[in-house]
């Protein structure tokens, strides 16, 4: 399995600031569209962390604005999996869809949570090492 996942955005009018171009804090709402398509590939989304009692929150975000997007522009935003222990590690590039170019890079890093006592975790759920045992990360 490849720890990745692509997923596809049309800039949409509601996403630019006053100067014409997506509003920086949109991009973080891209990357979030695509851990989520990143996690169901993988099969361990939102709902299974709820169930394991865990969640995974951002803790650090590292982001590069390479070039602006504008309205109407069709995305490629990638996501790919880098570690699960002792915190997930998810890389994004976003690019261009017609043309490949490069326009946003960013990387997350998210601590596990055990949500009653709101403590770190920093081993994966084992379901989690289950769906990824036939991956090397």
């Amino acid at each position: 399995m490849k720890l990745e996942a692509e997923t596809f955005i049309k800039v949409q009018f509601y996403d630019l600031d006053p100067m014409n171009v997506v509003w920086h804090g949109n991009y973080i709402k891209y990357l979030e569209t695509a851990r989520c398509n990143l996690l169901s590939k993988i099969g361990y989304d939102y709902d299974d962390m709820r169930a394991d009692g865990v969640s995974y929150p951002v803790a650090t975000m590292e982001v590069k604005f390479i070039k602006p997007c504008t309205f109407n522009q069709k995305l490629r935003v990638v996501a790919a999996l880098e570690e699960i222990e002792p915190c997930m590690i998810i890389k994004y590039l976003i690019f261009d869809a017609d043309t490949g170019e490069k326009v946003f890079k960013a990387k997350s890093m998210q601590i596990c949570v055990n949500n009653l006592t709101k403590e770190s975790i920093y081993s994966a759920p084992e379901r989690l090492k289950e769906k990824l045992a036939c991956c090397k990360l």
